[in-house]
């Protein structure tokens, strides 16, 4: 069963990524040590797609390294 977005948000929020806003449903969070910002869009209450779910677990692995 797909996770909601606001499930990956609170999650990359946990790992200290910094919601610098977007436009319209998307969400743009920064890291320091991560080069690429991810970008989540979508609805809160939204099922998340698979990639968005890979984004977020491969970003918050790289912030950790």
């Amino acid at each position: 069963m797909p996770r909601k977005i606001r499930e990956l948000i609170r999650e990359l929020e946990q790992a200290d990524f910094v919601d610098r806003g977007g436009k319209g449903s998307h969400r743009n969070f920064v890291h320091p040590k991560v080069a690429k910002p991810i970008t989540i869009s979508g609805k809160m209450n939204e099922d998340a797609k698979l990639y968005q779910e890979r984004a977020v677990k491969r970003a918050i692995k790289e912030s950790l390294s």
